[in-house]
């Protein structure tokens, strides 16, 4: 018996690490993944930085993720192309741990990194975004990513059109 092609198994459609790369630099937000008291999965769109290698965010200690991080720092991240300009539907999660940082000098790096990351060239807007974001309760996210799982939709046309003879369903 002859193996059906089907959209079973989409393993071999992984996002290649210049894929990955350009993704994540492309896109400025994310879904922040976390679990509650009960362990309920709960998720937020946040903004990020990526720098040496770790996933950057501003909260304030009044989200209860800060919290439920600080209890069990296992998180996920996932970014999508959506919205980006990248024209290939392209995806990443990262499962990760988190950092919960509250030092002045992390906080002084990171909020002008933000600022410039979602407002490119418009430096009052930046100093505005600095000064309502730098109060006693601001906090950084540091998530260490521990495994990726990528996706890209450019394989998964490539490989229907060679299984069904050119024709494509996504």
């Amino acid at each position: 018996m002859t193996d059906k092609f089907t959209y079973d198994d989409v393993s071999s459609y992984s996002l290649d690490a210049d894929n990955e790369a350009a993704l994540v630099e492309a896109q400025n937000e994310c879904t922040f993944m976390w679990s509650n008291k009960e362990g309920w999965p709960v998720g937020v769109i946040m903004s990020y930085v990526f720098h040496d290698g770790f996933f950057w965010l501003s909260v304030s200690t009044n989200r209860v993720r800060v919290r439920a991080v600080e209890r069990d720092p296992r998180v996920s991240i996932s970014i999508t192309s959506k919205g980006s300009g990248i024209a290939s539907a392209r995806a990443v999660t990262y499962k990760g741990t988190c950092e919960v940082l509250a030092d002045q000098a992390t906080i002084d790096w990171f909020l002008p990194a933000l600022a410039k990351r979602l407002r490119p060239g418009d430096e009052d807007a930046q100093k505005l975004f600095y000064e309502l974001n730098n109060t006693p309760n601001r906090r950084v996210l540091k998530v260490t990513p521990v495994q990726t799982i990528g996706f890209d939709g450019d394989k998964m046309r490539a490989a229907t059109k060679a299984a069904t003879g050119g024709k494509t369903a996504t």
